[in-house]
């Protein structure tokens, strides 16, 4: 056995012509308006072609966050070769992304902005690509700001390599100065800038061409997959050794899973070029490839020679580590503004999430109206939520909750996350109190740029939930925190969620001046006049910590006297109106926020006052 695979490696041969690298960074550092700017210099576009912005970022939440969900794939060719890119999520929670796409690469491209320097998330990716051993070229982009100090963070990055051990050889690795923006890049800050050619050049040079054997029998691993209504399921991987080709019969393996063991045919075969997919007949090694026509292939998956079936090993996803229960609608106003209301309807759907996404979890409950979605954080939810409502769906959702584990002694395990926080100096009082509160244990304290303070806790994930709406508040807008996930450790005690109680509608109708402007001294109200309201649903938040109904449909009695003051108008606040992560931080652990395409509405989960007092005196 060990002397064929000496052979196959001696067999191994380089494909010149091709290069495949992923850009990772933290989350706005610019890795997706860089890859704009490679597909715009390799000669993608026409030259009179109309080009958006972040031309990567295709799904329309992406666009208006300005954040990379999805890892998308592209190709550029710059003087003769083939540049395969593959452009990655920055966030924490969509880390899964970014674990599974490295193993089509051979190289990567670390951005870090001039500015900000090496943050949690480029910790977080940078220790993946040296674990995989991958060479790594360093690109400080955002030159051009006036800020900008890209010598300090050549220092800062050059520490996160050490911290992480990497080897001689991952240390001395290229550094390229960019504006992504501008579309120029230099290999060193006095040479004048022109294009992105630095940047191509120092890919062909530095990054290792792919190796394989192409006579070898056929082993391709997926690592990601797309979704597509009219053809299913496509899985995106490389070809590690032999060919692939259209009507090849193949044995779909999967070393986690042994007993997995599949006939299948390649009916289709796509390679990337420019942002298209472009029909091949064959591929070889090295080459990124699209399948399709295979309904249950899977990440992870190995298509291997049916006479020589060897799956390629391949990372473990990270387990999700938060929950919600995705449950039928059944308020009074229920079925009214959504397209898709049954349980039917919304397992389809999520179910129907686990084809792309695969660090989700759908479990189905005891309650066939419910469904236990699990995933890696709240921004990973609310934007399954948030396309979900788009799309038509009307749902209600419970509050987030973290996934425990036990160990061996039965004690009971939490996930853990490392929270970096830069707040001006004056706020960081206030960041630490709060946070204490919440069982964050902190740990570092020292400056950022710009006179700010940087706060380093190690905090149970929880005590995150619902803390970013405080956060804003508390640092009036100033502050940036960015998580990562840090392990579980032993169970750190309870939290008090929130201080303050609801505002709660007591009958059924439409909002009216005259009810508000009693209920707006209580506290902040979420809903303004001429908005239906039903009985149990939450209107606004109370200054004291316990819930009060209120009777905001109420309209003055008329009587035959005239006051001097009758006719003078009353004046409203204007109301709080929470956004879909806003009212998702809000929401208690007996509430419910309603999601209709229209609306959100929170509400407590028994509508029946009388019903919630006798619930409560139970517990």
């Amino acid at each position: 056995m060990e002397l064929k695979e000496s052979v196959n490696d001696f067999m191994k041969t380089k494909r010149e012509d091709v290069r495949n690298i992923a850009i990772i960074a933290h989350v706005d550092h610019g890795k997706t308006t860089l890859v704009d700017e490679l597909l715009k210099q390799s000669g993608v576009f026409r030259e009179n072609q109309e080009v958006a912005e972040r031309v990567m970022d295709s799904n329309d939440i992406e666009r208006e966050r300005g954040i990379t969900i999805l890892s998308k794939n592209t190709a550029v060719f710059y003087k003769g070769t083939k540049i395969n890119i593959i452009d990655t999520p920055g966030h924490a929670d969509f880390g899964g992304e970014v674990e599974r796409v490295l193993k089509m690469v051979n190289g990567v491209i670390l951005v870090v902005d001039a500015f900000e320097g090496a943050m949690p998330q480029t910790k977080f990716v940078l220790r993946k690509a040296l674990e995989l051993s991958l060479p790594v070229i360093v690109c400080i982009n955002k030159i051009d700001r006036p800020e900008a100090r890209p010598d300090e963070v050549i220092d800062e990055v050059l520490e996160l390599f050490m911290d992480l051990d990497a080897s001689d050889e991952q240390l001395d690795c290229p550094f390229v100065y960019a504006s992504a923006k501008a579309g120029v890049a230099v290999l060193d800050l006095t040479d004048e800038e022109k294009n992105m050619e630095p940047l191509f050049e120092t890919i062909l040079g530095y990054i290792p061409a792919p190796e394989g054997d192409p006579e070898a029998p056929t082993q391709v691993l997926v690592s990601t997959i797309d979704y597509n209504e009219y053809v299913g399921r496509i899985g995106v991987g490389k070809v590690d050794n032999g060919k692939i080709a259209v009507n090849q019969e193949v044995l779909m393996v999967n070393h986690h899973d042994p007993d997995k063991q599949k006939k299948v045919k390649i009916s289709k075969l796509y390679e990337f070029d420019g942002l298209n997919k472009v029909e091949v007949r064959e591929a070889t090694i090295g080459s990124i490839v699209a399948i399709s026509g295979i309904s249950d292939i899977a990440i992870g998956d190995t298509l291997c020679s049916v006479d020589d079936p060897k799956p390629i090993p391949f990372q473990k996803i990270s387990e999700p580590t938060i929950s919600m229960q995705f449950i039928v609608n059944d308020s009074p106003f229920a079925g009214q503004e959504g397209k898709y209301v049954t349980s039917r309807h919304i397992r389809g759907r999520l179910l129907r999430e686990l084809n792309t996404d695969v660090s989700l979890r759908v479990e189905e409950t005891e309650d066939t109206d419910s469904f236990k979605v699990s995933g890696r954080g709240e921004l990973h939810l609310s934007v399954l939520i948030e396309n979900m409502r788009r799309e038509g769906y009307e749902f209600a959702v419970s509050k987030a909750e973290v996934l425990y584990k036990t160990d061996e002694n039965g004690k009971k395990l939490e996930p853990m996350e490392l929270a970096y926080i830069d707040v001006p100096e004056e706020f960081s009082g206030v960041v630490i109190e709060k946070l204490s509160q919440r069982k964050g244990e902190l740990r570092n304290i020292g400056t950022a740029s710009g006179g700010y303070s940087r706060l380093e806790f190690s905090i149970p994930s929880r005590g995150l939930i619902g803390y970013r709406g405080d956060f804003l508040t508390d640092t009036k807008g100033n502050g940036v925190i960015n998580t990562i996930f840090d392990g579980y450790q032993p169970y750190k005690g309870d939290i008090q969620y929130r201080r303050q109680g609801s505002l709660i509608a007591f009958e059924t109708g439409e909002s009216v001046t005259y009810g508000l402007y009693g209920a707006q001294e209580r506290g902040t109200l979420f809903i303004g006049p001429g908005e239906r309201v039903y009985s149990g649903m939450v209107i606004g938040e109370n200054g004291k910590t316990e819930d009060i109904e209120l009777n905001v449909c109420k309209t003055k009695h008329l009587t035959n006297t005239r006051s001097s003051s009758a006719d003078e108008a009353l004046r409203l606040t204007p109301p709080r109106v929470l956004s879909l992560e806003q009212a998702l931080d809000f929401i208690d652990t007996d509430e419910l926020l309603e999601v209709t395409p229209k609306s959100l509405r929170i509400r407590k989960k028994i509508l029946d006052s009388r019903m919630r007092k006798r619930s409560s005196m139970k517990n």
